[in-house]
C-alpha cells in the first residue's frame, strides 16, 4: 500500500472567508473529476472516493483568503491512476468562478511507522440514529462521549475503506487506537451548500479535532498509514479527518 500527495497552488478569482473555503475546494474537486465520464459515475453513486483534502495554507488570521492571491491545498489518494489523471482534471478546470489551479506537484509515500496522528480538519463520525425520521446527530463529547464506540465506528469504517479498495478484508486483533485525545472544547464545524429547487442551504457537519497514538502491530500501523491516504472518519469529500503525522519515513 501507498498514497498518493498532490501538492495545489490555488489562484483566487474572488475572496473566500474560512467558512466557504472547505467548500469552494470540495466543488472544485468534484467538478473536475466528474469531467470524466467513469469518475462521474462513480460520483452518482454511494461508494468510498479514496482520497482526502485539506485546507487552504497559509492559514490567514483574518480567517480571510483575498482574490488575487495564492493559496495551496493538499490532496490524497491511494489510487493511482486516479492520483495521475486529476493532476490534468484539475488543472483544466478553468471556469470555476471561485479558484483556478495553477500548478500541481505529485509525491508517493510508502508505508513508515506512524508514532501519532493529529487531524488537520475536523474528523466527522455519525451517530447511529433511533429511527428514519431521526435528524443525523453527529459525535461530540456533549452529545456521546464514548470513546470505545468512537474508535470502534472510526476503526469500522478504515475497515470499510480498505475492503472496498483492495477487494480483501483485514482481521485486526484489537483496535488500531491504542490513546486517543480530543483537542477541541466544543464540536469543530465544515460547512457546505446544497441547491434544491434553485432553493441554496447551509449544511454544518460538526467534528472533533483528535491526537492518536496507533498502536504499533502491522495491522493497526495499516490503518494508521491508510487513514493519511483517504481520511480518517467520514464525510472526507467535504474536507473532514485530513490527517497529519509524526513518525520516521
Amino acid at each position: 500500500m501507498k498514497f498518493f500527495e498532490l501538492t495545489c497552488l490555488a489562484y483566487l478569482k474572488h475572496d473566500i472567508s474560512f467558512e466557504e473555503s472547505f467548500d469552494s475546494i470540495s466543488k472544485f474537486i468534484n467538478y473536475s473529476v466528474c469531467q470524466k465520464d467513469e469518475y462521474l459515475e462513480k460520483h452518482n453513486k454511494n461508494v468510498f472516493n479514496h482520497y482526502c483534502f485539506g485546507g487552504f495554507l497559509p492559514i490567514q488570521p483574518d480567517k480571510l483568503y483575498k482574490k488575487g492571491n495564492t493559496y495551496s491545498f493538499t490532496l490524497r489518494t491511494i489510487d493511482e491512476k486516479f492520483a495521475n489523471e486529476l493532476s490534468n482534471l484539475l488543472r483544466a478546470n478553468i471556469n470555476n468562478p471561485f479558484l483556478q489551479i495553477v500548478q500541481v506537484d505529485k509525491k508517493e509515500l510508502k508505508p513508515f511507522f506512524i508514532s501519532e496522528l493529529y487531524s488537520a480538519t475536523p474528523v466527522v463520525m455519525s451517530l447511529k440514529k433511533e429511527d428514519k425520521k431521526s435528524p443525523q446527530l453527529f459525535w461530540t463529547l456533549e452529545r456521546s462521549g464514548d470513546i470505545i464506540e468512537l474508535q470502534n465506528q472510526l476503526q469500522e469504517n478504515l475497515l470499510k475503506k480498505y475492503e472496498a479498495f483492495f477487494g480483501k478484508k483485514l482481521k485486526p486483533t484489537q483496535n488500531f487506537i491504542q490513546l486517543l485525545v480530543v483537542k477541541n472544547y466544543k464540536p469543530q464545524s465544515i460547512y457546505f451548500t446544497t441547491t434544491k429547487n434553485e432553493i441554496q442551504k447551509k449544511v454544518r457537519l460538526l467534528g472533533n479535532k483528535f491526537r492518536i497514538v496507533p498502536n504499533e502491530d502491522e495491522i493497526s500501523q495499516k490503518l494508521a498509514f491508510l487513514s493519511l491516504g483517504v481520511g480518517l472518519g467520514e464525510k472526507v469529500s467535504y474536507g473532514g479527518g485530513f490527517m497529519i503525522w509524526k513518525g520516521m519515513r
